[in-house]
């Protein structure tokens, strides 16, 4: 979609949403930081335990009461279940604030994004069953599937049934092409039905800095001898390769970039059509930084740091070709089971917020 063009820009984040197609999600249902993103240009933004979490900590003077009637208006429900209705209402007041942005670009932009439950990675039916409850929670949401063995199915079957999603734990090429040709079939099914598509705003995540994360661990563990900046263009290099690669393919899903490590996370992207999705505290540091916005997604990474990093890291080898992980093996990439962990404990972090609620420790002071 083609941006306005305005000659005064608040910022850089604002300056790259207006002259460029590349647009810019907020990583985070926090109202205040939603607001402040908006006003920098941003169409969208991310809901999960772990945000509901931070959001919690930071806004308990106004949630505190909420869980306690939640706790009266519920009196079987147990603390997972009070925190999921809390992970549904931070997602729907999130959303109301998008909904002007959903109405004028028809569905393409202005959506919140809600996870699925990280438990339930393992069984299609289960994602597809909440991931079509979740998008009627709102007329803008989008739903959150992790792309794993089970979740490509369910992708592929959440999309037939008109929901757009956002394939996340997702970090190297083969994965995002399973979830890119998923959605093609599901969009296909849809249409010789007769059914609408034109609504749809599809999204296929890439954790860049993830990638990044677990290269950096591996030559620590593994005593590799690389230049470190190299290890900051893992993430790039898989990302820029997946976008040109759904150029040439003509998929119709965008990819987003999420989890910033650098400012390339963002400056490598501008001019894409595509979404980058910075928490807040990246958005403050990118406004505030002199990286020049100028279109950079077609510029490769230089040749030498893909083919260094393909010779020491057997996993960027495999985040980098396009048949380097079956779908049969997605579970077992070692990002994967590591925000697998992160994010289920996160469940459990949530849970224990309400449980000091639900039951006060008579222990503390």
């Amino acid at each position: 979609m083609a941006h306005a063009i305005s000659t005064t820009f608040k910022s850089p984040l604002h300056k790259m949403t207006q002259t460029t197609p590349t647009c810019l999600w907020n990583d985070s249902a926090s109202i205040d930081e939603l607001a402040y993103s908006i006003e920098h240009g941003a169409v969208g933004a991310t809901c999960n335990p772990v945000i509901v979490h931070a959001v919690l900590k930071k806004e308990m003077g106004f949630w505190k009461g909420r869980i306690q009637k939640l706790i009266e208006e519920l009196p079987t429900a147990t603390e997972d279940q009070i925190a999921w209705q809390l992970v549904r209402e931070v997602s729907i007041r999130a959303a109301k604030l998008l909904l002007p942005i959903f109405e004028a670009q028809g569905g393409k932009n202005g959506r919140l994004s809600i996870q699925t439950d990280p438990r339930l990675f393992r069984d299609a039916a289960a994602i597809v069953e909440q991931t079509v409850e979740f998008s009627r929670l709102a007329p803008n949401m989008i739903v959150k599937i992790p792309v794993t063995r089970a979740g490509i199915p369910a992708i592929e079957e959440a999309t037939y049934r008109g929901v757009s999603i956002n394939a996340t734990v997702s970090f190297s090429f083969p994965q995002c092409i399973a979830v890119a040709e998923a959605v093609e079939r599901g969009l296909k099914r849809r249409e010789n039905e007769g059914k609408e598509i034109a609504s749809m705003g599809p999204v296929c995540t890439l954790m860049v800095g993830r990638l990044d994360d677990w290269l950096k661990v591996v030559m620590e563990k593994e005593n590799i001898a690389i230049d470190p900046g190299y290890l900051e263009w893992a993430g790039v290099a898989v990302l820029k390769k997946a976008y040109r690669f759904f150029r040439e393919r003509g998929y119709r899903i965008r990819l987003l970039s999420a989890a910033f490590r650098n400012h390339m996370h963002w400056s490598e992207f501008i001019g894409g059509d595509m979404v980058i999705s910075p928490p807040y505290s990246w958005q403050v540091r990118f406004n505030g930084s002199d990286v020049e916005v100028r279109s950079r997604i077609d510029e490769p990474v230089r040749a030498e740091i893909a083919d260094e990093l393909s010779r020491k890291f057997a996993d960027f080898r495999r985040a980098y070709a396009e048949d380097g992980i079956a779908i049969e093996e997605f579970d077992s990439f070692a990002p994967t089971r590591r925000t697998m962990r992160q994010f289920i404990t996160a469940c459990h972090d949530l849970d224990a917020v309400v449980r000091d609620i639900l039951i006060p420790n008579p222990d503390a002071a």
